[in-house]
């Protein structure tokens, strides 16, 4: 089978795979340069760009780490980014993730659309309000990520009634993925809420509105993963466990490692301070958190809203960005550690022009 290309607004993506936006720090320009390079959509993550360059644009640091949500994001560290993913892939488009549940949300989504980012992605919540913010800048494509039909149909009317327009192309994202997930513990173990069940009803969700194309993601590992999920009416796939063994991913080798390392029993959903359960490795960090003895919760970054503060934090034992900065670091003893459920099945590291040939011409 060979793979149509994905429209997603005026762009046109050749390869209809999206690399998934993984902060802290997994995929930035390294990562998502060369997937729009190789002709499939890189992504690059907002979260945590003050870490960028071993911190150089995080104005202040407390205990080494960038102070207030003023630091652990940095506009600057934020541009550079993307302009060096535009080195790498040129005039290919390129996107941003854009988490919702962040603090100064609609700020971000602001600076990426000075910096030039032709697409923004955002999960983690409902964006009713997303083009708000990408107000005089009409090719800016959006692409809300969704759980249900029901959320599409949410956005689809806020966003007509209040802004006269509608998502150029929607992420469903199943329990599989890695991360935090749209779901309850309970509800992600729920045959309806899996992945190849709700590809059909949210494509014929998004047809009621002008044949929205849908991305589906969560769980799709090969090309004969990609071949089910077309058939069922997706028009492209989202991707991003699979790209953290390549050698372009900016995640620390010790982040391959604990990867490549996993075996299936390892990967399990957890508590997560943004309110959602989240999909990672177990870890050091994991065995620290359960028996209460995990690293001081400081709130120094004050990264997303859900949190309060550090108060949710507290309660499920872990600061989650002081955790995946130590991943993208590289300390295995403190550093969390996502992953999808198929996080186990990766095996060797390649590039990024390897993958891609495997998911579209097959192994």
């Amino acid at each position: 089978m060979s793979f149509k290309s994905l429209k997603i607004g005026k762009y046109i993506i050749d390869k209809p795979v999206v690399q998934g936006g993984m902060g802290v720090g997994i995929s930035w320009d390294g990562l998502a340069g060369n997937v729009s390079k190789e002709g499939g959509l890189g992504v690059v993550s907002s979260v945590g760009t003050g870490y960028y360059e071993d911190k150089a644009y995080a104005q202040k640091l407390v205990s080494n780490r960038p102070l207030s949500e003023a630091n652990f994001y940095s506009k600057e560290g934020f541009d550079k980014i993307i302009q060096n993913a535009r080195k790498i892939c040129g005039d290919k488009p390129l996107a941003a993730n854009i988490l919702y549940a962040i603090n100064g949300y609609g700020d971000v989504v602001r600076n990426a659309c000075e910096s030039g980012i032709d697409i923004i992605i955002t999960g983690a919540g409902l964006p009713t309000n997303m083009p708000e913010f990408t107000e005089g800048y009409p090719d800016v494509a959006l692409v809300p990520i969704v759980s249900s039909a029901k959320a599409l149909k949410i956005i689809c009317k806020r966003w007509q009634k209040r802004y006269n327009r509608l998502p150029d192309a929607v992420v469903l994202e199943g329990p599989k993925s890695g991360g935090h997930q749209g779901f309850t513990y309970e509800q992600c173990k729920l045959p309806q809420n899996q992945l190849e069940n709700l590809v059909s009803p949210v494509v014929e969700e998004a047809s009621k509105w002008g044949d929205i194309p849908v991305i589906a993601a969560g769980g799709v590992w090969d090309k004969s993963d990609i071949e089910e999920m077309m058939a069922l009416g997706a028009s492209g796939v989202q991707m991003g466990t699979r790209f953290i063994g390549t050698h372009e991913c900016d995640a620390h080798d010790n982040f391959k490692t604990v990867l490549l390392n996993a075996k299936k029993d390892d990967i399990k959903l957890m508590g997560s301070p943004v309110g959602y359960p989240a999909q990672g490795i177990v870890t050091n960090l994991t065995h620290l958190v359960e028996k209460r003895e995990g690293p001081a919760i400081k709130c120094i970054s004050n990264c997303v809203s859900p949190c309060n503060r550090g108060v949710e934090a507290k309660e499920v034992g872990f600061c989650i960005a002081d955790r995946l900065s130590d991943a993208f670091m590289g300390n295995t003893e403190t550093g969390l550690f996502f992953s999808g459920t198929n996080g186990y099945r990766l095996n060797e590291i390649i590039s990024v022009k390897e993958l891609m040939n495997k998911l579209i011409q097959g192994e």
